[in-house]
């Protein structure tokens, strides 16, 4: 139990080593070599930033009453609103639609010519269409993060349903599991789970990146995406620095949350050499 213990500390303070060795880096570089804030904010530039937006307040309207709150949160607030619009929708049609296709082969002859059609468009070719069919709204920036989303979740679930061995289905028949709903509820799905998890990770990336382009490109007036592009305007570099690290982090964080859940609780069976 100790060694444990001491393995799990000694592979954090590595992180935090790692970390700590990257701001200082950056802070010489930025303060002895570039010599210029609006090339490279430095560590301390970007952190007075961040005192500014936690300090400054402004308004959230919600339904008929407003509440005021620290700019930085509001605009988190709004940027994980898009983000779980998006991708919500993304995984109730893209999983369904992954799975009919990986077990039904008309239904993969029916819908994979379409998919492939569409697949290829850049998620931010579809701006123009979120604005005039949506507008200026959540749901907008939501559109945009679904398309970026959905099409990794069919994918991947897609790949994992039709790589379920052979044996397990014959195996579940022999017991008495004969049913179509059946077989994919209690041998497809658990044994697809892992490629299912694989594409709901790649979903969350490239998600996050379409919703930084939503924001930015006018698809929504809130968030973090939109302050990127409104400080860039004003050539505040050091809040655009800041809300770029604000996104990283946070994605880092959600994709954390879901290693944790997933592959720490569902896929535990799964733990190779790394665990």
């Amino acid at each position: 139990m100790f060694q444990v213990r001491f393995q799990n500390l000694k592979s954090k303070g590595v992180e935090i080593f790692s970390i700590l060795s990257a701001i200082i880096l950056w802070q010489l570089i930025a303060v002895y070599w570039v010599q210029n804030d609006f090339f490279l904010p430095s560590f301390t530039d970007v952190m007075l930033a961040f005192l500014t937006t936690i300090t400054r307040q402004d308004n959230l309207t919600l339904f008929s009453w407003e509440i005021q709150l620290p700019e930085l949160i509001i605009d988190l607030l709004y940027s994980l609103m898009h983000f779980w619009i998006g991708l919500i929708t993304a995984l109730l049609i893209g999983i369904p639609i992954g799975m009919a296709m990986g077990w039904f082969r008309i239904i993969d002859r029916i819908v994979d010519p379409l998919i492939e059609i569409v697949r290829p468009i850049p998620p931010l070719a579809w701006i123009p269409f979120a604005i005039i069919w949506i507008g200026l709204n959540p749901l907008g920036a939501g559109f945009l993060i679904f398309i970026g989303g959905v099409f990794p979740i069919i994918i991947n679930t897609f790949t994992g349903f039709k790589s379920v061995p052979k044996v397990y289905v014959e195996a579940a028949k022999v017991l008495g599991c004969n049913r179509d709903i059946e077989l994919i509820r209690y041998v497809a799905l658990p044994s697809a789970l892992p490629s299912i998890t694989a594409g709901i990770r790649i979903a969350m990336g490239v998600g996050w990146m379409c919703l930084v382009a939503a924001e930015m490109f006018g698809v929504s007036k809130d968030g973090l995406g939109f302050k990127i592009w409104h400080h860039y305007y004003l050539h505040n570099m050091s809040f655009v620095l800041l809300y770029m690290l604000i996104l990283g982090f946070l994605g880092l964080f959600i994709d954390r949350v879901l290693r944790y859940y997933i592959e720490g609780r569902l896929l535990k069976w799964r733990s190779g050499v790394m665990a």
